[in-house]
């Protein structure tokens, strides 16, 4: 399915990269919210965002403060002129955020996970034109990622953007959770007209992560960026350690590098062309690879030997490795390329073998 996209048309908001909403994590007193706005606008921030309804873990934890934080939203429009911005995970959030005037609407990893929400979510937007921003599901699941924008598309929503924050993972990594670039990629690929911002807080969950994935962001192309900010971040009611104050966050802004995203020279089209003749080159590599096993498939069948012969491949993926570390190539490149391509000839050698 092909979305009906329109630009996101953020009022007041310059559309140069990167877009940059920022807020603390939760709403978690009036005086809290207020002072944390009024640092980030000086700081040249022109979105606030804040969580009003905390999806936690275990219960017992802190889960927000509720409708009851709306208004300190609607004051904080009202005193700073920023536009606001908050995440909903069922219909009545969605019906008390518009209610409170929330300019932008955000969908959760956790509900994004889930197509019964999602499609309650937009059953409640049926009619209306705001700007809603999906979440990347918690799992690595860019259908159903997809099929989350689909579902919001379809009700007429079509200010439309996606929050790229990880991915879970049950191994402890250096990342709270882990970026896999490659899958927003795929979707930037599929549907390039999509805006894309990047959660560098959840990414990373420590506050010393927060610069060098801002910049490996605006390296990829992102729209913009969606971070944690909070006056008194070691106080915090809620993910503390990814927190950083407004005055950092200024200090990391202005420290980005932002490359164009669509400027070529003559060099690089060059380039891009001796690119395009060495991909033509390996998938002809590929083409005459693939005969071969075929061939090898009609001795196999002939001599009524199996396909798959373990110490043979073993001993492809363990040189072709080797070699490939000695030529500056990573080991689990090669090992992941040479399993595809090993994946690809057995296909081929079975349907060899089984034809009549």
């Amino acid at each position: 399915m092909e979305l009906e996209l329109k630009p996101l048309n953020l009022e007041g908001v310059s559309e140069s990269r990167p877009i940059v909403m920022s807020g603390p994590c939760s709403a978690e007193t009036e005086e809290q919210v207020m002072k944390t706005a009024l640092e980030l606008a000086k700081n040249g921030v022109r979105i606030f965002r804040a969580g009003v309804w905390k999806p936690r873990t275990k219960p017992g934890c802190f889960e927000g403060n509720g409708e009851k934080a709306l208004p300190w939203l609607e004051e904080v429009k009202k005193e700073t002129g920023m536009l606001t911005t908050t995440e909903v995970a069922t219909s009545a959030h969605v019906e008390a955020a518009l209610r409170h005037g929330v300019d932008i609407l955000w969908v959760g990893a956790r509900t994004t996970a889930n197509p019964f929400a999602v499609q309650d979510i937009a059953d409640a937007l049926k009619g209306l034109d705001v700007p809603v921003l999906v979440k990347n599901p918690v799992n690595p699941d860019l259908e159903l990622w997809i099929g989350a924008l689909e579902r919001i598309n379809n009700a007429g929503i079509k200010r439309i953007g996606v929050i790229h924050r990880g991915f879970s993972t049950y191994e402890k990594k250096l990342y709270r959770n882990m970026p896999m670039w490659h899958i927003p990629i795929e979707l930037s690929r599929r549907i390039p007209q999509l805006p894309i911002f990047c959660d560098p807080s959840h990414m990373g969950g420590r506050r010393d992560l927060i610069a060098p994935i801002c910049q490996e962001a605006m390296d990829l192309g992102f729209d913009g960026l969606m971070i944690e900010s909070h006056c008194a971040p070691d106080a915090a009611w809620s993910d503390a350690k990814q927190q950083i104050t407004p005055d950092v966050l200024g200090f990391i802004l202005s420290h980005l590098i932002i490359r164009s995203t669509t400027t070529t020279s003559d060099n690089l089209i060059t380039l891009r062309h001796h690119i395009d003749q060495i991909d033509d080159d390996l998938i002809d590599l590929l083409t005459k690879r693939m005969h071969i096993g075929r061939e090898i498939a009609l001795y196999k069948k002939e001599h009524n030997m199996t396909v798959v012969q373990t110490h043979r491949y073993n001993e492809i993926i363990d040189k072709r490795g080797a070699q490939g570390i000695l030529h500056g190539l990573s080991g689990d490149f090669v090992k992941k390329v040479f399993e595809a391509i090993h994946e690809e000839s057995v296909r081929q050698q079975l349907e060899t073998i089984n034809k009549p």
